[in-house]
């Protein structure tokens, strides 16, 4: 894939009509229907404000949750709609629709500067199915399509690919960014590359693990899915999590690494409980695990030595926490690896999902190099394939 693409300063958006698909899928009280987390929002303001700063007419779409194309009050983008405002200090207008005569209305009437939100795409079912004449409905909204929503661009959708068939489609700041720093780490990383991948299951992670393979100079392997690799390499490994369909993969892997010189790094030593609920876990040898317990977290000899590894890196992507870092008791492994990007004067990517919330959580976000916003999408965006939200932009070259 060309990760090189035309931005929004790249095109003359003044007095122009934009589409700006935003990533507004944002965590909403279940009582109250507040948003918990606008952490996405924010991320959208500087694009918008340049938009809007030009003196662009923009119409800001979305999705929020999964109505399954049906209209839910529940889903609703309004209190996404008075939180943009708050945030840009003007007034928003929404139309009740995805698209139709009082969408189209509203955005006729918007003045320079000005921006108007769609309702929740989803609430159409024409928006998954990436319907041609639902996409050419949004994109007669514009002269310009501007995407920003980086954990949507694995999907092929009407708002994130179907709408670049019929106007110029360029990146947002955010996504521009997202396209630089993992792009930039996964063609031509300053070295040594290392790969940190840790989470439950080697199932989710089987492309990134092939593709890291043959970019990175080491991998080190954590989490639940590094029992299945002790398991297929002749460990004991008691009540720990196991894939075992995926152990002909990780022996596989293993010996793959083997061969072309590269490091595969596996825990040498766990905390162990016998369930993680458990206040309290024992140091045991990851290899040698009994029958009655599982490996919650990697312990101290494996922290020593994957925080070694990072202190001597040039570049370090981390999709996956190490270990069950949710309860106090198994986050030290995550914590420790955390604290070491911190101290690291290496690119430190972190690849969205439960890796960043385990940085939001040490309160470590802001010493990182980036922080990815896709859960989904960066792991097929790690994984090297053609992503339909980001193959439609416009090349640069």
């Amino acid at each position: 894939m060309n990760y090189s693409k035309l931005t929004v300063r790249d095109v003359d958006v003044s007095g122009k009509r934009v589409l700006y698909r935003g990533d507004f899928n944002v965590p909403l009280d279940k009582a109250t229907g507040e948003i918990t987390d606008d952490g996405r929002i924010t991320a959208s303001m500087p694009t918008l404000r340049y938009l809007l700063d030009a003196g662009a007419r923009v119409v800001a779409c979305s999705h929020l949750g999964r109505p399954k194309g049906r209209p839910n009050p529940a889903m609703s983008l309004e209190p996404v709609r008075a939180r943009l405002s708050e945030l840009l200090g003007q007034e928003i207008k929404m139309s009740g629709e995805c698209a139709g005569d009082e969408a189209r209305a509203i955005a006729d009437g918007l003045a320079p500067g000005e921006l108007m939100m769609l309702e929740n795409l989803r609430f159409c079912p024409e928006e998954e199915a990436n319907d041609a004449g639902f996409a050419k409905t949004l994109a007669d909204f514009a002269d310009i399509y501007v995407s920003d929503a980086f954990g949507t661009v694995h999907r092929a959708h009407a708002s994130t690919a179907g709408v670049a068939k019929y106007l110029p489609a360029v990146a947002g700041f955010l996504l521009a960014k997202e396209l630089e720093v993992i792009g930039g780490a996964l063609t031509s990383p300053a070295r040594p590359f290392v790969a940190v991948l840790g989470g439950s299951k080697i199932s989710d992670k089987m492309g990134v693990i092939t593709n890291l393979l043959n970019v990175a100079d080491s991998i080190i392997i954590g989490g639940g899915m590094a029992y299945t690799f002790i398991k297929a390499t002749g460990g004991r490994i008691g009540a720990s999590m196991l894939e075992p369909d995926r152990l002909d993969f990780a022996r596989e892997t293993w010996e793959s690494a083997a061969k072309s010189g590269k490091r595969l790094l596996l825990p040498t030593d766990v905390i162990a409980a016998a369930s993680i609920d458990d206040a309290e876990g024992t140091v045991l040898p990851a290899r040698e695990l009994p029958d009655d317990r599982m490996g919650l977290d990697i312990g101290p000899d494996t922290r020593a030595r994957f925080v070694s590894e990072i202190a001597g890196a040039g570049t370090v992507i981390w999709n996956g926490p190490m270990g069950v870092f949710e309860n106090p008791a198994f986050e030290a492994g995550t914590r420790a690896l955390a604290e070491a990007l911190a101290l690291s004067d290496c690119a430190s990517i972190i690849g969205g999902g439960d890796s960043a919330a385990a940085v939001r959580k040490f309160g470590l976000e802001d010493r990182m190099t980036h922080v990815s916003t896709g859960g989904g999408a960066t792991l097929e965006f790690l994984e090297g394939i053609n992503l339909p939200g980001i193959d439609c932009l416009l090349d640069k070259k």
